[in-house]
């Protein structure tokens, strides 16, 4: 077992553990893994795009980097903690509870250290094959409850990266659930995090939520609940059993809407784009309103902005790159990574965007690029040719928060080579 005195099982945990199996602060060898880390995820033409103002130019070619850019504090502290984690139990077999992060690279990095991933079984995760003397590393996104019991239980050591943005939504949505409110929750249903962050409400005999996708889902559930005031309005209302049909995946169980819409606290999967996420808190307190009243809304409604600040940053600084004349922008980072399909959602509403998920989806030799498009439901396409290879261009770069600065660097150095330009000779 894992014998730290870094932290116990704090309150912002799901629940107590005994103090020598659970580990959220490492392992103490930081300095031990940095060479490594460094030399997994470094990368040179970032650096220099950050001596250099973050703009490029050779020729008639400009590359402009976005000013906030990939790995946030969070994804460095789990990356670094899974390392460290290896490096800790050499002998041990250690399990991850999903995808450390969303970049595939990171992942495959980890699976190179011999690193297994436990695949997904439920709300939660399969973890048949862990045994009590095993290592399982829980993701930045965290895990629901019912999946820390399973692991409590089991006896193994737990290292917990879970991201501190996160807690702070959890911390959100209990309190919610503890006062009697429903948790409604802007997110994926799917995603770690939201699972993770709508399990919270279960640490109440009555808690409940209900996690609806984006303004068009929130506009269901204000229309329900005009309607069930004896209001109408604008759009047509979904009876009760269209209602629970509809939401059937991402409503807690037992979830009624002719009951549990009375009272509501509004929170969001911290990698939504922001600026829906604090929409649809405010119109969903304006239907409140509406509905009951003023008073009504005062002592039945809450909402926080929970969008973490890395999320915020990198969604600023990509409005703030877009206001100089831009040809078309890159955005790197998964494609199941939800803050890069934020920033590649913010960049395509004004430039030609594609959303890359690795460097390697650039072909230089076939002046190609294979991307995801920005839509509800994402579909994979191919342009050939891609680039002009002559005359001015301008060409802006960002990545997700899981992305690090070698994959950022090498679709810089792709660009380049596209437009007949040596990277090497970049300096």
């Amino acid at each position: 077992m894992a014998h730290s005195t870094h932290e116990t099982a704090s309150a912002a945990s799901p629940t107590a553990a005994p103090a020598t199996t659970y580990v959220r602060k490492g392992f103490g060898l930081k300095a031990e893994v940095q060479d490594t880390l460094a030399a997994d995820y470094t990368g040179h033409l970032v650096d220099l795009l950050r001596a250099r103002d973050y703009a490029l130019t050779v020729g008639d070619t400009t590359i402009r980097l976005a000013r906030e850019f990939g790995f946030c504090y969070g994804v460095e502290r789990a990356v670094d903690y899974a390392y460290q984690t290896r490096l800790k139990f050499p002998d041990k077999r250690i399990f991850l509870a999903g995808e450390i992060i969303h970049n595939p690279h990171v992942n495959d990095k980890l699976r190179e250290m011999g690193v297994v991933f436990l695949s997904v079984s439920g709300k939660g995760f399969d973890y048949s094959p862990v045994a009590a003397q095993d290592v399982v590393i829980l993701p930045a996104f965290g895990v629901t409850i019912q999946d820390f019991q399973t692991l409590r239980d089991l006896g193994c050591v737990i290292v917990d990266t879970t991201c501190g943005s996160v807690l702070n939504v959890w911390k959100r949505v209990e309190v919610y659930a503890r006062d009697g409110y429903t948790s409604l929750i802007h997110g994926k249903y799917y995603h770690e995090e939201t699972r993770a962050t709508a399990s919270q409400v279960e640490k109440y005999a009555k808690g409940q939520y209900l996690v609806v996708r984006d303004m068009a889902e929130a506009e269901l559930v204000m229309d329900y609940i005009e309607a069930r005031a004896g209001r109408t309005p604008p759009r047509p209302v979904l009876s009760r059993e269209a209602f629970l049909e509809k939401f059937s995946v991402a409503a807690s169980d037992g979830f009624d809407p002719d009951v549990h819409l009375d009272r509501i606290g509004v929170a969001n999967q911290t990698t939504m784009l922001a600026r829906e996420s604090l929409a649809i808190g405010a119109a969903v307190g304006e239907a409140m309103a509406r509905a009951y009243g003023e008073s009504h809304k005062a002592e039945h409604f809450r909402t926080f902005d929970t969008i973490c600040s890395a999320t915020q940053d990198r969604q600023d600084a990509v409005l703030e790159l877009l206001r100089e004349p831009i040809d078309l922008m890159v955005v790197v980072g998964g494609y199941n990574s939800s803050n890069t399909i934020s920033l590649a959602a913010l960049c395509a509403e004004q430039v030609p965007t594609y959303h890359i998920a690795d460097p390697d989806e650039i072909d230089v030799a076939l002046n190609a690029v294979r991307y995801r498009r920005i839509a509800r439901h994402h579909v994979e396409d191919t342009m050939q040719p891609w680039l002009a290879t002559a005359g001015a261009l301008r060409v802006g770069i960002t990545a997700g928060a899981s992305t690090p600065n070698n994959k950022i660097g090498q679709a810089v150095a792709r660009v380049f080579a596209i437009r007949g330009i040596d990277p090497a000779d970049v300096t």
